[in-house]
């Protein structure tokens, strides 16, 4: 029994046992007897649980970037997770789409065939609201989309579609691009209806909204690289992916960025009245002493002090002392 039997039921069974209510005989019958299990052949299970399980942890990867990446592009609160993954018929997931939709068609490249990004209505009149300066309001009522609105969706979601080159790259390198966006799911009829595919389910909430964001994903558009959704190879290539090889690509990367330096000579406080009298000549006492040191800040933060003067008539900051993070 794959159920765990309480005291009480266990101490009934032992009870109808000794009375010859139940035969022992009749459970060793019950469990030699060969299990049936259903199958529809008219619904083939073409996605095992190790590709359903490979294809969730991209699209959790996928989540964590379109979180950060909504959040500074709208400027509020955003936050996406990853609902449900399961493996399901074309016409179950085209049968559930409400109207107006938004349908964004996606071309999937190298991988054959195209994969579909539909945002609930409620989030994409938040998003194109919030993106117009507004508080990311919802409409109340539900109408069609007008061409502007569109136009403003098929900017947003190339840039969505960015971000899902660096959750791919364990699998293969796509460079996915946005074909064009419908509103009707009839005219979204890529594949055959009883076509298997992936039906990953977004939860995503911009400020008060929530709303379902989802990526269908089509058997025959991953098929090329089934072999490779598996959880045991997924892992190892991220493993064998720290080589030296790879750090010292990461290292030449990191010395090559570019971060602002900026010294600062001193500061002062003045009354507001004092700063709208400052003339041309007029002269302000700083913080710092004359043969006091500076501040050098990288980025935003104070990592060096030093002391002014000049080279190859050039302003310069010579470098006295390092600051480290506890010290300051």
């Amino acid at each position: 029994m794959g159920d765990i039997l309480s005291q009480n039921e266990i101490d009934r069974l032992l009870q109808q046992l000794n009375t010859g209510e139940l035969d022992v005989k009749e459970f060793n019958k019950e469990s030699s007897e060969k299990k049936i299990r259903n199958h529809d052949f008219r619904r083939p299970s073409k996605f095992a649980k190790d590709h359903i399980r490979t294809i969730q942890i991209i699209n959790e990867n996928y989540a964590r970037l379109l979180t950060n990446f909504l959040s500074g592009y709208l400027r509020t609160l955003v936050q996406v997770d990853v609902q449900t993954v399961q493996a399901l018929q074309y016409s179950e997931f085209t049968n559930s789409i409400a109207n107006p939709a938004v349908l964004g068609i996606i071309n999937f490249s190298p991988l054959p065939g195209s994969i579909i990004m539909e945002i609930n209505p409620s989030i994409a009149y938040s998003l194109i609201d919030r993106i117009l300066g507004g508080r990311g309001f919802t409409m109340d009522k539900m109408r069609g989309f007008t061409e502007i609105e569109l136009a403003i969706l098929m900017r947003l979601i190339s840039q969505m579609l960015g971000l899902m080159q660096d959750p791919w790259e364990n699998v293969t390198t796509i460079r996915p691009s946005l074909d064009r966006i419908e509103t009707n799911a009839q005219f979204a009829q890529l594949m055959s209806p009883n076509e298997m595919v992936v039906l990953v389910t977004f939860t995503a909430k911009i400020g008060e909204v929530e709303g379902l964001l989802n990526i269908c994903i089509p058997h025959m558009t991953v098929e090329p690289v089934m072999n490779k959704l598996s959880t045991k190879l997924w892992f190892s290539l991220i493993e064998h992916g720290s080589t030296e090889e790879s750090r010292k690509a990461i290292e030449t990367k990191v010395e090559e960025s570019k971060i602002p330096i900026s010294a600062v000579l001193g500061r002062a406080t003045i009354t507001v009245n004092d700063f709208l009298m400052l003339q041309q000549g007029d002269v302000l006492s700083l913080d710092t002493d004359v043969n006091g040191k500076i501040e050098i800040i990288v980025g935003n933060m104070v990592k060096f002090l030093g002391k002014p003067g000049a080279r190859n008539k050039k302003a310069a900051v010579k470098i006295t002392d390092v600051i480290r993070e506890e010290e300051y």
